[in-house]
Order: C-alpha cells, then sequence, then structure tokens
C-alpha cells in the first residue's frame, strides 16, 4: 500500500477531533441536536484551518444512520455506516464536492442545480459543497440565488472561501458563515505531538516548536511540513535539523543581537550581523525572529504569568525583557515589522538588516545605557546638564500674560555636581510675597515616548541639551529671544516660480479697522469666505439707499473672487467694493500683534522674576532658552 502523507491520514472524522474551532463545532453541534438546521452554511478562513473538513463532517452527520441503521442526524456521527464511509471515501452519491476554481462558470452551476430537483438516492440529504466559491463569475452567483434562498428541504449548501470579500452580499445574507481562525501555535504543537506519539516518530520539542510557528496558524502546513521534517531527518525530528530545513536563525543569534541593543553597543550589533552574514542565515528571517522575541518580551512585561513556564525560553526572556523598558520595546518590534517590508530596497539584504538594527541603536534614548567608546567619541565634550526648573509667577500677571513658563540650561562644567544630585535652591534664597518657591527636580533622562511627545505648556519644562554653548552672551547684547523689530513679520506670497519673500506688513490701527473688526466677530464665516474678511483691510464705510458699501483693501488675488465676496455680501447684507492694495490694518495683523504682544510681556516678566534673577546670578554659565518662554492660559 503506497504511503499516506499525515495531512490525509490524520484529518479529523468528527467534531472532537477538529483542533482550535470550537466556536464553530459549539455552533454546529447544537444546531444538530436542537434540529434548528439552515439551508446553507458558509465557512471562511485561511488555508488549512478545516473548512472542507467541517464540511464533510456536516455531511455525516446530517446522514449518519448509526452502526444500526437506525440513527438518525447526530452531532456525533458513527463513522461506520455506509453513508459515513462512502462520505469519508469520497464515493457518496448525494455529497457532491465542486471546486469553483476549475468550476466557475454559469453552465457548471446550471447542471450542479439541474439535479437539485431530484430527492437523494441513499442518504437523507443531499449536501452541494461548493470550494473556493469567491471564484465563480457573477453569472454564476446569479444564477444560484433563487436555489440558495429556497432550496428544497433534502437540499443543503455549503460554501467554503478563503477570500470572503469577493462574494457578493447577496449570498451572504443568504448563509450562516462561521469564520475558522488560524491555529494557535501552542495548539498545533500539542496536535503534532499526538500524531507523532501515533506514528511512533522521536521528536524534540524545540523541534515542535519551530514547525508549530513556521506552518502560522495552518495544521495541513503544519503536517506537511512535519512530513518534511521526517524525511529531512531520517525517520527522527531534532531541533537543528528542523532549523536547518526551514532556515530559520538560531535563538542565540537573536538573543545576541537584543543583548546588543540593551547594552546600546554597536559594535556588537554589527558584529552580530556579521556572523549572520558569514552563516547564510535569512535578513528576513532574522527579523521575523527578532519581532517575536520582542513581542514575548513584551507580554512578559505586561502579563509575566502568561508565558508558559515549561518552555525553556521562558526564563531568557524575562531576562530580556527586564533589560529593556516597555517603550522601547515597543519601537523596536515595530522597527522590525517595517524594516522586514524594506528588505527589497536596501543595496543586499545584509545592509538593510544592518540598517534596520542600527536604527533600533539611533532611537534609543540617550543616557538609559552607556555609550560605547567609538559612539561616545563622536559627542561633543561641553554637553549641558539636563534638569527640571520650574518658575511658579505671582498671580497678579497683566492680562496679557497670565502666567510664562521657561527653561533655563546650566552648564556641566561649572556645576559637575548637579549632574549626579539633585540641584537644590541656596538655602537664604526665600520666596518672594504671593509667589510659590523655586522647584528643581532630580536630572534624569527622559523615556523614549517622553522625547516624541511634544511639549506640553505647563508650569514645569525639561531645559533642552545644548552642544558647544561658550557661556552667556555678553552683557551688551539684546535678550536672545527678543527681535530687533517688534512688528509682527508676515510672509507674501511670491509669484508663480519665483522664492517667497518674508515683508513685514506695519499694522496702523483705524476706526474704520475697528469697526470692521467689531462687524466680523458678530458673524461666523467659515473657509474662504471668513479668510477674506480676516485679511480685508476696510478703507471707509457709507450708506447708500440704506444699505452698508465698504469699501475694502486686499492683497491676495485668490481671494478677491467674485463668488467669494458675492458669499461675504450675502452674510453682510452690504454691498463691497475692493481695491488691491497691501492691508495696513486687518483682523489677522491685528491678531498678530496682540499674540507677540502677550509673547513680549511674557518675556519680560520672566526675566525680571526674583526667582529667574536668583538662578542666572547663581550659576553663571545659565542662561534661558531662547523659545522657552510662552505665556500660558490662565487657570479658572
Amino acid at each position: 500500500m503506497s504511503y499516506q502523507v499525515l495531512a490525509r491520514k490524520y484529518r479529523p472524522q468528527s467534531f472532537e477531533q477538529l483542533v482550535g474551532q470550537e466556536h464553530v463545532v459549539q455552533a454546529l453541534a447544537n444546531a444538530l441536536t436542537q434540529g434548528r438546521l439552515h439551508h446553507a452554511y458558509l465557512f471562511t478562513g485561511t488555508r488549512g484551518v478545516g473548512k472542507t473538513t467541517v464540511s464533510r463532517i456536516l455531511a455525516k452527520s446530517l446522514n449518519c444512520t448509526g452502526p444500526d441503521g437506525t440513527g438518525g442526524i447526530t452531532a456525533r456521527p458513527c463513522g461506520v455506516c455506509p453513508a459515513c464511509r462512502d462520505i469519508d471515501a469520497g464515493r457518496f452519491v448525494d455529497y457532491v464536492e465542486l471546486d469553483a476554481a476549475s468550476n466557475r462558470g454559469v453552465e457548471e452551476i446550471s447542471q450542479l442545480l439541474d439535479q437539485a430537483v431530484y430527492k437523494p438516492v441513499v442518504g437523507r440529504f443531499k449536501v452541494y459543497m461548493i470550494d473556493e466559491v469567491h471564484m465563480l463569475s457573477n453569472t454564476a452567483f446569479n444564477a444560484m440565488l433563487k436555489t440558495l434562498e429556497e432550496p428544497p428541504d433534502y437540499l443543503k449548501f455549503v460554501l467554503a472561501t478563503t477570500d470572503p470579500q469577493k462574494v457578493p452580499v447577496t449570498v451572504l445574507s443568504r448563509c450562516l458563515q462561521f469564520n475558522l481562525r488560524p491555529m494557535a501555535a501552542a495548539d498545533v504543537q500539542m496536535h503534532l505531538t499526538n500524531v507523532l506519539g501515533a506514528e511512533s516518530v522521536p521528536a524534540e520539542p524545540g523541534a515542535l516548536r519551530l514547525l508549530s510557528r513556521a506552518a502560522r496558524g495552518s495544521m495541513r502546513d503544519a503536517l506537511s511540513l512535519t512530513d518534511q521534517a521526517i524525511a529531512f531527518g531520517a525517520g527522527s525530528l531534532s531541533e537543528d535539523g528542523v532549523r536547518q530545513m526551514l532556515g530559520s536563525v538560531d535563538r542565540g543569534h537573536i538573543v545576541a543581537i537584543v543583548d546588543a541593543l540593551a547594552a546600546a553597543s554597536g559594535e556588537a550589533v554589527v558584529a552580530q550581523a556579521d556572523a549572520l552574514r558569514a552563516a547564510g542565515l535569512s535578513a528576513a528571517g532574522t527579523l521575523e525572529d527578532l519581532a517575536t522575541l520582542f513581542q514575548q518580551m513584551a507580554l512578559a512585561q505586561a502579563a509575566p504569568t502568561a508565558l508558559d513556564d515549561t518552555d525553556n525560553e521562558t526564563a531568557e526572556i524575562r531576562r530580556l525583557a527586564a533589560a529593556l523598558p516597555a517603550d522601547e520595546i515597543q519601537l523596536m518590534y515595530s522597527m522590525a515589522l517595517h524594516g522586514r517590508a524594506e528588505l527589497h530596497l536596501a543595496p543586499d539584504e545584509y545592509a538593510g538588516l544592518l540598517m534596520v538594527l542600527l536604527r533600533m541603536l539611533a532611537f534609543r534614548p540617550a543616557g538609559t545605557q552607556p555609550r560605547p567608546v567609538k559612539a561616545a567619541a563622536l559627542v561633543r565634550p561641553a554637553a549641558v546638564a539636563k534638569a527640571v526648573v520650574a518658575v511658579p509667577l505671582p498671580r497678579a500677571v497683566p492680562p496679557v500674560a497670565p502666567a510664562v513658563s521657561l527653561a533655563i540650561a546650566v552648564s556641566a562644567a561649572p556645576v559637575a555636581a548637579a549632574v549626579t544630585a539633585p540641584v537644590a535652591a541656596p538655602p537664604a534664597l526665600a520666596p518672594a510675597p504671593a509667589v510659590a518657591p523655586a522647584k528643581v527636580a532630580e536630572p534624569a533622562a527622559p523615556s523614549f515616548s517622553d522625547r516624541l511627545r511634544p511639549k506640553p505648556v505647563e508650569r514645569e519644562v525639561v531645559a533642552e541639551e545644548l552642544m558647544d554653548f561658550d557661556g552667556p552672551p555678553p552683557d551688551d547684547a539684546p535678550p536672545p529671544w527678543m527681535d530687533a523689530d517688534d512688528l509682527p513679520a508676515i510672509a507674501i506670497a511670491a509669484p508663480r516660480g519665483e522664492p517667497e519673500a518674508p515683508r513685514r506688513a506695519v499694522l496702523r490701527e483705524t476706526p474704520e479697522g475697528a469697526r470692521w473688526a467689531e462687524r466680523i466677530a458678530a458673524l461666523s464665516l467659515p473657509g474662504m469666505t471668513g479668510e477674506l474678511a480676516r485679511q480685508a483691510q476696510a478703507l471707509a464705510c457709507r450708506t447708500v439707499d440704506g444699505r452698508e458699501v465698504w469699501t475694502l483693501r486686499l492683497e491676495r488675488e485668490s481671494l478677491r473672487q467674485p463668488a467669494l465676496v458675492a458669499k461675504l455680501e450675502a452674510a453682510l447684507d452690504a454691498r463691497l467694493d475692493i481695491e488691491a492694495g497691501v492691508a495696513e490694518d486687518s483682523i489677522a495683523l491685528r491678531t498678530i500683534a496682540r499674540a507677540e504682544a502677550q509673547q513680549r510681556a511674557a518675556e519680560d516678566l520672566a526675566a525680571d522674576h526674583p526667582m529667574t534673577r536668583t538662578l542666572l546670578s547663581q550659576f553663571p554659565s545659565a542662561r534661558i532658552l531662547p523659545g522657552s518662554v510662552q505665556p500660558l492660559t490662565p487657570t479658572p
């Protein structure tokens, strides 16, 4: 007798033997037991998860007569009656399997439906099983709609597909749909252990673990790979042999890469990449295994009890999970996934692999681990220590700047102790009346998620790291945050093909401009109509025949379009006369001027605050970071 492959030899013969599809088994078994049978079923799922197997078991359950020939519909087919044996052997006349991939036309479907008018020959039900039903043509789908909706009592349809999105909704609405899920790796490994035990084939647990992961949720693929591994290993399965057969990367290489990333060692990362190249191992497989390890490390951090303690790799996973913070693991996992898709764009796959690993190293937060020697040599020596300086301001603040936040950078050279110990305010410093004392937090390296998060406008701001700082500015130099000109800068669009040149628009407030701003504030103008109103300067307003007539000046030609002007006229119930020219008193200019006035007031307030002056005098090389002073919205 010829050899029968494991995928066919160990095909489940009953619902109890199905692995990993309990949700489908429960629904079908209850329906069969209670007699609530639908006339059409649709099984969806990826390859090798049991769609055809469930169809055959369902057909046996509908037609089983029991060992004594007196049985009825059951959720546990006997497997020994003529109907069960013939369905298993593929010769039951009332069970028809049609491959829609090769019989996708309307003629084949019409021939099948023509036989539906005849009652079953030997069975209780006729069962039509159409595999890969999404391959049918539109005319074939339309031909079967009527019969699929109202078939005879003795006819059952079973449809199977790997791509339900291609099945028309008119067909989906006529079927009960069951989605067969991909198998979990643990379920596949357990089933392979049972199969190889029945076959008396010795196998190492590590080999079965590799096979179950390589199957990617398909039990048929797992059994086919097992057949290949048995042949490769001459009747036995070893972890090294299966790894060689699959071309998988040794776990030791993956662990060494993660150790190098945790130690922030670029030399070690490059050495591991060179070792993978020398061994001829797959770069894509390396990134895949690396992503799997990162996923297990994240699981060990979030839910330590979810790992299998019987797995020899669990202890190693927990050790690595303790070496990296959670946000870095998530980032490296994402880089491994996206880097695998970018390998074909690299000059060669090993160069792409090395760049992905170096990217993981480059995006680690500075200061979390000691940098390697070569990397540290590239950093300029005069770095600035990081400190959190909160400067509370008195509540009695001018309306334009109710509160401000600022960051002060302190040079590391004169105050080296500030890097290793918390920075404290001088003992003699006493808080001013109605002012809370300054709070200086201990320097700490921000996590990667903190570095990516936008800086909030709040009362505590982390000082930026400065490089090559040569000391405080000269005494006669203006403050670094002050501009030479206090007027707002407006960028004027240049003609097509010419570079844009920034120009300064002078705000000259006029009574007409104030009246125009009040008039527009009473309206809610959306989109370009509102932009026209904000950019225009009101030159005059008069009344003609009881209707307002506004004379406006507007520079942008795109806003002077008749359609926009008509919309604004309708909103104002007035007439507009618009001339070209640069506006000198518009709502937009007033808004910018008001914002800059608030900014200047906040900067002056921060510079004159007693706490700021004390800190600047205590640290001779300190200065306020440009752009760190921001007005805050008053707290209610």
